[in-house]
């Protein structure tokens, strides 16, 4: 479990603050959909859960235990990340290098190694690209790559980045398949960050941030029943939810004026 209570962040060149009094609870288990546009703080939000901010004000506890400076690095160890570029986390010259290159640092046992290795691999659906070199894959082949590099050391909490944003509609589906069949088979706790209204509706929770501020959360009902508020804080609306807002606030309304509301 995962809880901030009045977390205040601010980069050093920047009178805002990037985190401003955000409080918030994740469970073990659970789908958590972070949502908002660019410079709403949700990047900034990542880095805190991950670690990488150190001072800020306010508390952060993993699993009941308060983070602080001195065991930050041993609270966030089952933590694993996927970005919005795959390309920046690629390290290893093959895709089962790659794959492999944090179980190394772990000093795993090289014949464990590289069961986990395929293992992960086979679960991502890449297996048969081991041997490739992950610059000649796909968007979406890297992605996967980069998920199974994020599940090799089996973390208790996987954060996606935008993992989708640089894919084509085919490769979002099948990436959002996958970290469902993860989440399904593994019971991890996943934080979902996203732009993209449409990719939440798996989640168990949902937390629209703007201005580094919670502005609104609840189930995935809950937050495509505010339109409004989705769209004050610059979120671009489903086309399903378009149309049932446009139908709701018109019980009459003639094809012309509802195209043009949509």
């Amino acid at each position: 479990m995962i809880v901030l209570n009045d977390v205040t962040y601010k980069y050093d060149d920047s009178r805002r603050a990037a985190l401003d009094n955000v409080s918030l609870r994740i469970e073990r288990g659970d789908w958590i959909s972070i949502v908002g546009a660019n410079g709403s703080g949700k990047s900034t939000l990542v880095k805190l859960l991950m670690g990488i901010l150190e001072t800020y004000e306010g508390d952060v506890s993993i699993n009941g235990i308060k983070v602080t400076e001195e065991n930050t690095r041993a609270l966030h160890k089952n933590f694993s990340i996927v970005l919005q570029n795959p390309d920046n986390q690629f390290v290893g010259a093959t895709v089962e290098d790659d794959v492999a290159f944090s179980l190394e640092n772990l000093e795993v046992p090289r014949e464990e190694m590289l069961e986990i290795v395929d293992t992960v691999l086979q679960e991502v659906g890449m297996l048969e690209y081991k041997k490739h070199e992950p610059s000649r894959l796909s968007g979406g082949q890297k992605q996967r790559i980069a998920i199974a590099s994020a599940l090799a050391t089996d973390p208790d909490v996987l954060i996606l980045d935008e993992a989708t944003s640089m894919l084509d509609p085919q490769g979002r589906r099948d990436v959002l398949k996958l970290v469902q069949a993860v989440h399904k088979k593994r019971k991890t706790t996943i934080i979902y960050v996203t732009h993209d209204l449409t990719e939440v509706f798996r989640s168990d929770a949902v937390i629209v941030m703007n201005q580094g501020q919670v502005r609104l959360k609840g189930s995935v009902d809950t937050i495509y029943s505010n339109p409004h508020i989705l769209e004050e804080n610059n979120l671009v609306l489903p086309f399903e939810i378009k149309i049932s807002t446009a139908l709701l606030n018109q019980s009459i309304m003639s094809y012309a004026k509802l195209v043009r509301k949509l």
